[in-house]
């Protein structure tokens, strides 16, 4: 009985190789995007619950926000794992009032604080990321109190468009602000001087209360 040649079967399984090796790099690259895509939701759910459970504390808190602010930003952002905010985390708590009445009323800054534990060496002064915020951005972070800002006060109290025209005269609103350095395995992803490091943005979650 006479066999056949096996050339074609090689043939085949070699160029199945060929087209796996050509294939398995885009393959890996999908993978890891879809990784990347489900750790970046994950870690955005988990600022937005950081963001409320703050402003929750920060409203219900028996002290006055200027003795307890590194207490509640510590305490929210030590419930944040997997994501590590003391390295690569961020949170701004704003207290704002409205001035005057009506549409014509204005929201100006009262208070502003940003994490840096000085007690606990925690917050900036250990990551030294510091987004400003989107509420306001406050030129003077006192340095005898840390993660304090200095806000002019009286006629120079800085206004805000936030809630601008909505407030009541005299009514008070806590903003906090959670950013996080998002870092994304794709970013590991290099040619030449070109990089995919800048793809991976600063997550970020604000609630008013």
């Amino acid at each position: 009985m006479t066999r056949l040649p096996s050339f074609p079967r090689r043939r085949a399984a070699g160029l199945a190789t060929v087209e796996f090796a050509l294939l398995a790099p885009i393959l890996v690259v999908l993978f890891l995007s879809l990784v990347d895509i489900a750790r970046g939701i994950q870690a955005n759910m988990i600022l937005i619950n950081l963001s409320r459970e703050a402003a929750n504390l920060t409203v219900r808190g028996k002290l006055p926000l200027s003795d307890n602010n590194q207490a509640i930003i510590g305490q929210v952002a030590a419930s944040a794992p997997p994501l590590d905010m003391n390295q690569r985390g961020m949170i701004y708590i704003t207290r704002i009032i409205g001035s005057g009445t009506g549409s014509a009323s204005r929201s100006l800054v009262l208070e502003q604080y940003r994490w840096d534990d000085s007690k606990n060496n925690r917050g900036f002064r250990v990551s030294g990321y510091a987004p400003a915020s989107r509420v306001w951005t406050c030129g003077n972070w006192a340095s005898g109190t840390a993660g304090t800002c200095s806000v002019p006060s009286g006629s120079n109290a800085p206004a805000v468009s936030l809630m601008s025209g909505s407030l009541a005269d005299g009514e008070e609103i806590y903003v906090v602000e959670s950013f996080y350095k998002f870092d994304m395995f794709f970013g590991i992803f290099k040619w030449g001087t070109a990089s995919t490091s800048t793809v991976g943005p600063n997550l970020y979650s604000m609630t008013v209360f």
